[in-house]
């Protein structure tokens, strides 16, 4: 910590304004990152940012994208990146040196280890992009105790209560990014930066510098804010000079652009560097103080015991997109309380073809041999799934507020021609993300959301054996979204993502559940079901089915995963049963992550179950035992697609399909006399194609 203050002590007698250089530890090799670090140094940087790759970082630009990926091929983890930073001191690297990235891979290495060590490193301080208010106030003490710094960032749509509060906490100096959008280097700059640092400046009252990054990279950008800013950062530009350099030659290719950028001669560069001595971080006492005061002072967000189910939920985004999440929230919550917005819902009851039916599937039950089955018919509404309920939701909240653009990410494609759909009907601008590999596998959809004149954009995967999934587009349409905040809502279609998504989408789907518990006491004279089963990727129709029958002890709530080839060999997407606490997509929840806490692959015969998280009150229910969750692989829910099909005459959807198997274990273990409900989440038009290709004999000539 005082070793970044003495930085800005040393600049502002220099008359100048600190360079702070960006690099993703590990490349474009493990071995040249130490090397990268001193001629940092030697071109006159003043502090090095060393970032920790992620496999998804949420809101970060194509060149951070990449050298975040090729640095976890060279096999960077944390305790490599400590190691860069001790032989980096050992050759002679003196400036400060902060570590740089999202909360998971730091949640899973252990923030009392990973402080520790830091300290004992030569580290000497974080930068941690997605940490909510009431988790970076206390960081920020663990650090202080440590002797180390917590850098706060801010945008220009950070609000002015939120400011005060993140300059508060401020010990150093503060991150101030110079723009909306995603990392990466641009031509110009924004127009309003002088501004925002104003009211940065207002609320430190001065005795905190501020350092400007995003899109900074040319010699002009650099005097224009140095001008303005205590301290100018570079990061992508500098990434893409090491990804052009000729191999060998990128530390070298580094100092010269850090010498042009800043103005600075090499002899002076030198001469500052030998000025400071390698800051090992020193113990300080406790000032616990800190978070008290910001409660106090009503500074944590007053949202936060709702955006939470037990210890799961939150919103771990980038300060960028916490304005517009806010102002989803006060929206939603004031749609939520006007009864007109709900009758504006109900009106397109028959376009949506609400209710849907209740149906005793008598052939399935006699196969099972157990329990009666009954069926939530959701794959007879418009567009085919369950999808229209949260669609039709968020598209009219969407317009409420003002919106004009829709975007939003798709798996198996229903989502996406729900959401298309409805801009059509409404008149609004529609772009839809989806993977490579989906859509591929989803092409009757892909052309389906084209007919209805929306855009639909391929994702490729992030990393090697990826083709493009749910995941990706999930990373691409948040990355799309923060460029565009004003005009653009991203109505995301599962259960998952930061408050308060969750409590939207599980509203909006309710009505399925709702439904369900009045149909069925109708049919058996005030008798509740036994159980309700539902498909389980990111949860938006378990969510949707569960909810009413929460407080029904009586009534099982059984949620069907997908088991992929089978769980033991790792390709599976069974996230509630084999995943483990992490943060991911802006929420903290189950998921399948390694021992870095870097997300995994996953796999599912089901593009929309293909997902390594869940929504976070899956997650509590799990905890609560209020819900549990069976796995059905690849084999079970094409067995289920075939078995649905030919007793009953309902092609379902390959996601359906799985908690068609599960439903039929269920029943056998219930026993006859029992009832067994299961939503029947959409159609498998969608399928037909790919299973076809699964189940050749089916296509041969009798």
């Amino acid at each position: 910590m005082e070793a970044i203050k003495q930085v800005f002590t040393t600049c502002k007698a220099e008359g100048r304004a600190a360079l702070v250089t960006y690099v993703t530890a590990g490349f474009p090799t493990v071995e040249e990152t130490p090397e990268i670090m001193l001629a940092m140094q030697s071109g006159g940087s003043d502090i090095i940012e060393l970032g920790i790759p992620f496999t998804d970082p949420l809101t970060d630009g194509p060149t951070i994208q990449k050298s975040n990926a090729q640095a976890l091929i060279n096999g960077v983890r944390i305790p490599t990146m400590l190691q860069m930073v001790q032989d980096a001191r050992k050759l002679g690297l003196t400036v400060p040196v902060l570590l740089m990235g999202y909360y998971n891979p730091v949640r899973a290495y252990g923030e009392e280890k990973l402080l520790k060590e830091c300290q004992s490193a030569g580290v000497n301080g974080f930068i941690i992009v997605d940490l909510p208010p009431e988790e970076a106030v206390r960081f920020r003490d663990h650090c202080k105790v440590k002797g180390l710094t917590y850098i706060p960032i801010v945008a220009p749509s950070t609000t002015d209560t939120r400011m005060e509060m993140l300059c508060s906490i401020a010990d150093s100096f503060v991150y101030v990014a110079s723009k909306m959008g995603v990392t990466g280097a641009t031509k110009t700059l924004d127009t309003g930066l002088e501004q925002l640092l104003s009211r940065v400046h207002h609320y430190t009252k001065g005795s905190v510098p501020a350092a400007v990054g995003f899109g900074i990279n040319t010699r002009e950008h650099f005097s224009t804010v140095a001008s303005i800013a205590e301290g100018v950062v570079i990061g992508s530009r500098i990434i893409e000079l090491l990804q052009e350099a000729p191999k060998g030659t990128g530390a070298e290719k580094v100092k010269e652009y850090c010498l042009h950028v800043s103005g600075r001669s090499a002899h002076c560069a030198i001469k500052s560097a030998q000025g400071q001595k390698p800051s090992i971080a020193k113990t300080e006492k406790n000032e616990p103080d800190q978070l008290s005061a910001m409660k106090s002072q009503n500074h944590t967000t007053s949202s936060d015991d709702i955006a939470r189910f037990g210890q799961f939920g939150g919103q771990y985004v980038p300060e960028a997109l916490m304005e517009c999440l806010t102002e989803l929230e006060d929206g939603f919550n004031k749609a939520s309380a006007d009864p007109t917005f709900w009758e504006e819902i109900r009106s397109y009851a028959s376009y949506t073809n609400r209710p849907s039916s209740l149906h005793q599937a008598s052939r399935l039950t006699e196969y099972a041999g157990g329990a009666r089955i009954w069926l939530k018919r959701e794959d007879l509404n418009h567009t085919g799934s369950h999808r229209i309920n949260n669609a039709l939701g968020q598209v009219l909240l969407a317009r409420r507020l003002g919106k004009t653009s829709i975007i939003a990410e798709t798996g198996a494609g229903q989502h996406g021609v729900a959401t298309a759909t409805l801009c059509a009907l409404l008149g609004l601008k529609c772009t839809i993300f989806m993977g490579a590999e989906d859509v591929e596998r989803q092409a009757l959809n892909v052309f389906r959301i084209k007919l209805l004149g929306a855009t639909v954009i391929p994702v490729p995967g992030a990393h090697p054996g990826d083709g493009g999934t749910l995941r990706d587009a999930v990373n691409q349409a948040f990355r799309t979204w923060v460029t565009d905040l004003k005009t653009t809502h991203f109505v995301i279609g599962s259960a998952f993502g930061p408050h308060p998504y969750p409590t939207i989408v599980r509203t909006f789907q309710s009505v399925i559940g709702e439904e369900t518990r009045s149909q069925f006491m109708q049919e058996m004279n005030g008798k509740l079901p036994d159980a309700v089963l539902a498909c389980v990727g990111g949860g938006s129709n378990a969510a949707g089915m569960f909810y009413p029958f929460l407080k029904d002890p009586s009534v099982q709530l059984v949620g069907v995963e997908a088991g992929g080839d089978g769980t033991s060999n790792g390709r599976h997407a069974t996230t509630l049963a084999r995943g483990s606490v992490g943060v991911l997509h802006g929420v903290r929840t189950y998921v399948l992550q390694d021992d870095d806490g870097q997300i995994i692959s996953t796999h599912s015969v089901s593009a929309g179950l293909d997902y390594p998280g869940v929504g976070p009150e899956l997650a509590s229910w799990k905890d609560s035992n209020r819900a549990r969750f069976i796995a059905a692989d690849d084999k079970d829910a094409l067995d289920g697609f075939r078995l649905l099909s030919q007793t009953e005459g309902i092609i379902p959807a390959l996601e359906s399909a799985h908690a068609v198997a599960g439903a039929v274990r269920v029943a056998k273990d219930l026993g006859p006399d029992k009832d067994v409900v299961i939503c029947l989440s959409g159609r498998g038009d969608k399928d037909v194609q790919q299973v076809a290709k699964m189940m050749p004999n089916l296509m041969s000539a009798e």
